[in-house]
């Protein structure tokens, strides 16, 4: 059963990303090419982003029912007004004492856990609706590539 677009909703697109194999490289020197604010990129039309205050390198939010993650800002007039786009292959870094909040921006929070066949298992979700916001809460500092704490 599809959702109805609700009142300030965006199409959520989680495409491949050009540098790196799905999560393979999300710790790796690649990163400083691509994170913005540390984190996984979201892909926004300047239309969007002006109506929320959003600029390029701010932190946004980008949340709906099944969860949330914060994400850098890239304001580009390379994507469609109405649709954002976060890079599939984050790795989770969900934060406890704000609500699970992934702050490494891992889209797969967001999409449904849908299999694509008994036979692939593969994700088949590769869109969800959204909304988004720049994000004013607290610093919440990456945990991702910490190691365990009795390693």
């Amino acid at each position: 059963m599809a959702r109805e677009r609700r009142c300030g909703q965006v199409q959520l697109l989680s495409a491949h990303p050009a540098h790196r194999l799905h999560s393979q490289l999300n710790y790796s020197s690649l990163r400083e090419r691509y994170a913005v604010a540390g984190r996984e990129p979201v892909t926004i039309h300047p239309q969007d982003a002006t109506t929320r205050g959003i600029v390029d390198g701010d932190t946004v939010r980008v949340w709906n029912h099944r969860g949330q993650v914060l994400a850098g800002a890239v304001v580009t007039d390379g994507i469609r007004p109405g649709v954002i786009c976060i890079h599939e292959g984050a790795w989770l870094d969900p934060e406890p004492t704000a609500g699970g909040i992934c702050k490494n921006g891992a889209v797969n929070v967001l999409t449904k856990d849908l299999p694509s066949s008994r036979l692939g298992n593969g994700c088949a979700g590769n869109t969800a609706l959204v909304w988004f916001e720049k994000y004013t809460g607290p610093a919440l500092p990456l945990t991702a590539f910490d190691p365990p704490a009795n390693s």
